[in-house]
């Protein structure tokens, strides 16, 4: 895995995250695919980014990198001045669960349990107290409108209230990045438009870096920076 050296490293001490020539690629039969191509970006803390695009350019393939889902197969990424890639997996995990949270438009939300049990469930596995963990969760579901929706279980939420719940739940431990995939993919115009508006007021309260892959033009829009991939490299298409 590429690793900056010397002054190199220092350069990125600063900067809230810095990539650098991240490549991905798979094998498919007797073929290899490559979808990053030497992707390199700087996000400040804070800051919003919206990257868009045809399906199959490899946005999610960069979203699940980004929240060390996935490792690219070289480059570099560098958050706090910290190099994520040398992470063991322990601490792969923590910085999963305390300083990254994910919104997928396929919710991954345990059916059985209520909204409150889902949202507490981050906390609690970071070792919160259980009355910490659920006096914050229900701060949070009460936040994002579901203020009678606590004890719900899953199967008796509509999709916009689901959304809601994974939203509230990748928020619970106040995380500096927040990495949305197609977050109002499934979601009527009044619900998206409900997201939209919770994205960037949660953005402005907490200085959460926000990155949200859409093909929801109104979304992007309202992002200050927007991106596409091209040849598999990450291409501006506005900056703030």
């Amino acid at each position: 895995m590429g690793s900056l050296q010397g002054h190199d490293r220092d350069a990125f001490r600063d900067r809230f995250m810095s990539i650098r020539d991240l490549y991905k690629g798979y094998d498919n039969s007797n073929s290899r695919i490559d979808i990053l191509k030497g992707v390199s970006i700087d996000l400040n803390a804070g800051e919003t980014l919206a990257i868009v695009g045809a399906s199959g350019i490899g946005k999610s393939t960069l979203l699940h990198i980004l929240g060390a889902l996935d490792r690219p197969d070289s480059g570099t990424y560098y958050f706090k001045g910290e190099d994520i890639l040398l992470f063991d997996q322990t601490r792969l995990a923590r910085f999963r669960n305390k300083t990254v949270g994910f919104v997928f438009q396929f919710h991954y939300l345990l059916p059985e349990f209520s909204a409150l049990e889902n949202t507490m469930m981050p906390a609690l596995i970071s070792g919160q107290s259980k009355n910490k963990a659920r006096a914050f969760s229900e701060a949070m579901l009460v936040r994002v409108g579901l203020k009678d929706r606590l004890n719900f279980r899953i199967a008796k939420l509509s999709g916009g209230e689901q959304q809601r719940v994974a939203l509230a739940r990748s928020l619970v431990l106040k995380p500096e990045i927040l990495l949305a995939d197609e977050p109002t993919g499934n979601l009527d115009k009044k619900n998206s438009e409900y997201i939209h508006q919770l994205f960037l007021e949660l953005n402005h309260e907490l200085n959460m870096s926000l990155v949200v892959v859409t093909h929801n033009t109104e979304l992007a829009s309202y992002m200050s920076r927007i991106m596409t991939i091209a040849d598999g490299k990450l291409m501006a298409l506005k900056e703030q």
